[in-house]
């Protein structure tokens, strides 16, 4: 085609991917700060293994496919492996047909043949951390390093040491040498604890837990490293003397995890390409809730004989693959930037994106917080950047490409009036954010009002969804709750897909929502920073809803766990004129609710105790537990705190487990807080 530019050739193209992924390499590995997220890194590499296989000639020695990571930083010691700590081949067929490959190639290379039994396979997790070697030396830790280039690596002993999950003495091991392998990693709700810390410091935030934990892992001050709170798991062993090893790799995970090293429980041993398949999906099921990021699943021939007669071929073993699950960072374009208004004004920046498949998910719109978020992005309109989605969380804009910044790009600036309602725009000192002043008068904040005044947790209008609320405020019937208790079956009926008897039904939720609980109202008002906990103290302290509205700050402060800012807001909304008005039209349309006297203090032998709930209970479901502490007068918090009195932990403990420790509160199971109430 005249005038076209003419394609490269496969030695330019190889040279081009090779200095790409040693860039990548360097950044991520030496400077602990990615240029791109790990789909893309992934098809740079497959597309020069695809080349050198094609083209042997171009293979070279310092290939990136040659060798595993980025040579060790020159500040930390070197370490070299006795047993190279090499990485594994990687399945990105996020269907079955990635175990059936890896098991079709397990079977060729032991020649077996469709009579012969199914392969054993261990079948385990694959952390997305940082890959360490601990080597115990007469069940003591001696050192730990990183995996470095494979054959050498850093010296990373005294910040390993402050992780509390490794052992720094083995239980029962007297072996001259045992060297175990693992994956050092922060857990999500510890990054996210991280992140809000440095926001709030007006430093960088991390972009995702693999790079905090492998720049906290790499610190030169291990005190910096014990303030983190890593985690650890081991897969696997390296040098081994004076120890008599397993016949197996699972029998050898079982071994470790009884000499006291942290083993993930999410393993098992699969016969076949279809028991693979069936642990991928129910892996793949649970991801999202898992406490870690993994990026997929590991396959690993179970017999070490067989390993061992399998060998090698190249950097990896072949007796082992990774199956990875969809990407959830990819790179993108942000074409423009929107702002949306939510239901307590916060209006927060959208960013439309050039559509990418991330997360299993298409995605054109990834959220950017708030302002300060954009400024600490360094975020413009048409910049390229790595968005992340995580199971059902928002995607989000993390990192922008500077390098990849676009002649034409443009700074945004958050508006100074309502896009929605035009009313004037505060800033909220303490949280960041920009919040539109027009409240139950901007229809953006109407709508979400509206349902959440609605909600079952509120009044409970059955049959009042997003459909017809939205209707009822674009058809300007409703304005304020107190409308609602105003419509006729006329009106109702000819709103779309609404027939008679759907228009009775509502109306009918409607007059039963007329009679509820004072605890109720005020959490369907929808004042900010009071959820249903928080609503039922201040209806059993102040006991009628005029009580409550004529306090001040001073006597909202008595009541128990409220806090200024609570205070402060609700203050707030009870001296705003148009709110006490829609009170008032309110109680004009008929609702009431029973208001008793103020209990300064709660009732029942728990009064004043503060409970946390953690995990799963035998027995109770925590809506349970939670109705039975609060029918003895005790309080349930979602949070651990220095005011809390006892942590009922039951099975899969979270981090409030670990808060509770930290802050020396009681820890309870099921059966000690039975007898606390029956005490």
């Amino acid at each position: 085609m005249p005038g076209a530019r003419p394609s490269s050739t496969p030695a330019t193209e190889a040279r081009s991917l090779r200095a790409a992924i040693e860039r990548a390499n360097h950044a991520y590995y030496v400077l602990d700060a990615p240029v791109m997220p790990d789909a893309e890194y992934d098809r740079l590499f497959r597309r020069l293994q695809e080349l050198e296989a094609a083209h042997p000639e171009l293979m070279t020695a310092d290939s990136p496919t040659q060798r595993v990571g980025a040579p060790p930083r020159a500040d930390l010691p070197e370490v070299r492996h006795r047993v190279p700590m090499l990485s594994i081949r990687t399945e990105t067929d996020a269907g079955p047909e990635g175990a059936r490959a890896f098991d079709a190639r397990i079977r060729r290379e032991l020649r077996l043949v469709a009579d012969d039994p199914a392969v054993e396979y261990s079948a385990e997790l694959k952390f997305d951390g940082l890959a360490v070697s601990l080597r115990y030396e007469h069940g003591v830790l001696a050192r730990a390093a990183t995996r470095g280039d494979g054959e050498v690596g850093e010296d990373v002993t005294p910040n390993v040491r402050t992780i509390r999950s490794i052992p720094l003495r083995l239980g029962g091991v007297t072996a001259a040498v045992l060297e175990v392998r693992g994956e050092v990693f922060m857990r999500r709700d510890e990054f996210e604890r991280l992140n809000e810390r440095r926001r709030a410091a007006d430093e960088k935030v991390f972009v995702n837990p693999r790079n905090a934990a492998a720049g906290f892992l790499r610190q030169l001050d291990s005190r910096i490293t014990a303030s983190r709170n890593l985690s650890f798991y081991c897969y696997g062993l390296g040098e081994s003397d004076g120890w008599d090893v397993p016949r197996t790799h699972s029998a050898v995970l079982a071994a470790l995890s009884s000499m006291g090293l942290p083993v993930a429980d999410d393993r098992t041993v699969a016969r076949g390409a279809d028991e693979l398949i069936a642990f991928h999906a129910a892996v793949a099921a649970r991801r999202d809730r898992l406490p870690f990021d993994i990026d997929g699943v590991v396959y690993k021939v179970n017999s070490l004989e067989l390993q061992r007669e399998l060998g090698f071929v190249s950097r990896e073993p072949r007796w082992a693959v990774a199956h990875k699950y969809p990407p959830q960072e990819e790179v993108t374009q942000v074409l423009g930037i929107d702002v949306q208004v939510g239901r307590t004004g916060k209006i927060t920046p959208v960013a439309r994106l050039a559509p990418v498949f991330v997360g299993g998910v298409t995605v054109s719109n990834a959220t950017l917080h708030n302002e300060d978020y954009i400024r600490a992005l360094d975020l413009m309109i048409g910049d390229t950047v790595t968005v992340r989605r995580a199971g059902d969380v928002i995607p989000q804009v993390v990192a922008v490409l500077p390098e990849r910044r676009p002649a034409g790009a443009r700074a945004f600036a958050m508006p100074t009036a309502c896009p929605v309602c035009g009313s004037s725009v505060e800033r909220d000192a303490e949280e960041k954010d920009l919040r539109c002043s027009g409240g139950l008068f901007c229809p953006a904040q109407r709508k979400q009002a509206l349902l959440h005044f609605a909600g079952r947790r509120a009044l409970d209008i059955e049959g009042l969804g997003d459909k017809l609320v939205e209707q009822l405020v674009e058809a300007d019937l409703v304005r304020t709750p107190a409308d609602l208790f105003r419509l006729d079956l006329a009106t109702v009926e000819q709103l779309e897909r609404m027939g008679r008897k759907s228009a009775e039904n509502l109306l009918q939720a409607l007059e039963r929502a007329r009679h509820t609980t004072l605890e109720r109202f005020v959490y369907a008002l929808g004042v900010r920073h009071v959820g249903e906990s928080t609503a039922r103290d201040l209806a059993r302290h102040f006991g009628s809803l005029d009580a409550l509205g004529a306090a001040s700050e001073a006597e909202l402060l008595e009541v128990p766990d409220v806090g200024p800012v609570v205070a402060a807001s609700v203050a707030r909304f009870f001296a705003e004129p148009h709110n006490r008005e829609v009170i008032a039209q309110l109680r004009k349309a008929g609702l009431e609710w029973t208001e008793g006297a103020a209990q300064r203090t709660a009732a029942g032998h728990l009064a004043g105790k503060t409970f946390v709930l953690t995990g799963t209970l035998p027995h109770w479901t925590r809506d349970e537990a939670k109705g039975r502490i609060e029918a003895a007068g005790g309080k349930v918090a979602g949070s651990v705190s220095g005011k809390t009195d006892y942590v009922v932990a039951g099975d899969a403990a979270g981090s409030k487990l670990d808060k509770a420790r930290e802050f020396g509160v009681a820890i309870i199971d099921e059966a000690q807080l039975k007898r606390l109430l029956e005490a």
